[in-house]
Order: C-alpha cells, then structure tokens, then sequence
C-alpha cells in the first residue's frame, strides 16, 4: 500500500472548482513532482493534504489513516510537515526559535537537541546565524530555515511549495541538492515546483495538474522526454 494515497479529491473555492477529483499516490522513499502552470491546483492540493483547507468530497488517506477531517497540528503529529510557499517563517524571531517552534508537537529534550544539531550540520548558515532575527536572512538562508523547521517535526514526509522561488541559479541547485539528501536520509517528498525541469530531474515519479485535474503522470525520467511536457512547462 502507498504511503498517500489521494482519492477522487474535489476542494471548492466558493463556486470555484479547485481541484476536480483529482487522484494519485506516494510511496514511502519517493521524491513525487506535481507541476504545473499557476492556477492549477497545486499548492491547494498541498493546502487539502495538510488540513489547511479541507475538501469538498474524495479521501486522502496517510499510512492508512483517513485525514479528510483531521486538524491540521495532529497532521503534523502523524507525520506530514509542510514548507509553504513563500517560506512564512516567522520574521520576528530569531532562526533558532524557529526552528524550536518546528518541534513543537515534541517533548523529547534530548533528542529535540540531536536533531538541532543535524539542522545546524545540514545547513550550516542557519548554524552562524543562529541567534539572527529570521526576517534579516536572505531568501535562500529563510528557505533553508523553513525546510529546517519542517524537518523538526521529525516528518515521515515532507511537502514542500515552491522551494526554489525567488532564488538565484545558485541557490535553487543548493536547495535541490538539500532535497536530494532528505530523500537520502529516509524522508519521502512531495514537491510542487514551477521549475519543472529541477523538478522532474530529482523525482522519481510526477503528476501534471492542469486547471484542477491531473493530465499526465509517469516516471519523472519519462516525463522530461516528453514532448508535450517539454512544450508548456520546460521551455522547449
């Protein structure tokens, strides 16, 4: 059985169809890609998987366990963590009570601790500026922070919306590198990313979303060979 599976979802805004019944899956070990142009559905789909909005009908079901009508901190407490779009981390504060703020469902000291120091290893920016005030960091040090706060939680699986926008070259290969080595390290992805090519180069399998409704799916290596995907998201 699939880690995710996502049935037949539907998600209204007002009288506006979001998403119309879409369906697709993610196995435990996977980076998925959903790509497509704005408007498509994407970060509402990310918004429905992580309780933020909630469905109009259809399942979304997580290790076996129904979420449709789940609050989105016990979500959270399941497994799933989210880097929204736009990073929102909390501008305020300083990075490393953002990244306390990320184990919030925890009350493991010592191991709130260990995982500290693996966020400082793996991100060693957000380390020298530990004691910064988040919003003075620049756009790649605060995508860096929301992905560390994320994997405070200690997430089975992570969604991430639009990592690398807003990023110089530089930059977007650093953070795909990053989600390279957190698939590595055993956490499953669910990445929606308007730089498709990035995407589909680090994905294993991806769904194509157009205007609420899954178009094409495949093997992400496929997908890039695709004529029509190469067309309307590569720039081919």
């Amino acid at each position: 059985m699939a880690m995710l599976e996502v049935k037949d979802l539907c998600v209204n805004y007002g009288m506006i169809k979001a998403l119309k019944g879409i369906s697709f899956d993610v196995n435990e070990g996977e980076v998925i890609a959903l790509i497509g142009a704005n408007g498509a559905g994407k970060t509402t789909t990310l918004h429905t998987l992580t309780g933020i909005l909630h469905a109009k009908s259809g399942s979304i079901v997580f290790e076996g366990m129904e979420l449709t009508k789940t609050p989105a901190h016990n979500i959270v407490k399941l497994g799933i963590a989210h880097v929204p779009e736009g990073r929102r981390i909390f501008q305020q504060l300083t990075v490393l009570d953002n990244l306390k703020l990320g184990a919030f469902i925890r009350n493991d000291k010592d191991g709130i601790a260990e995982d500290m120091e693996k966020i400082y290893k793996r991100f060693p920016r957000l380390a020298e500026r530990k004691s910064q005030i988040a919003g003075t960091l620049s756009g790649g040090e605060q995508q860096m922070l929301a992905m560390g706060r994320a994997l405070m939680s200690r997430p089975k699986m992570i969604v991430m919306d639009e990592p690398s926008m807003g990023l110089s070259p530089i930059m977007v290969s650093e953070i795909f590198n990053i989600i390279t080595s957190i698939r590595e390290d055993g956490t499953t992805v669910l990445l929606v990313e308007q730089n498709a090519k990035k995407a589909l180069s680090i994905a294993d399998r991806a769904y194509v979303l157009e205007t609420g409704k899954i178009t094409l799916s495949g093997m992400a290596s496929d997908l890039i060979n695709d004529e029509k995907v190469r067309k309307a998201y590569l720039g081919e």
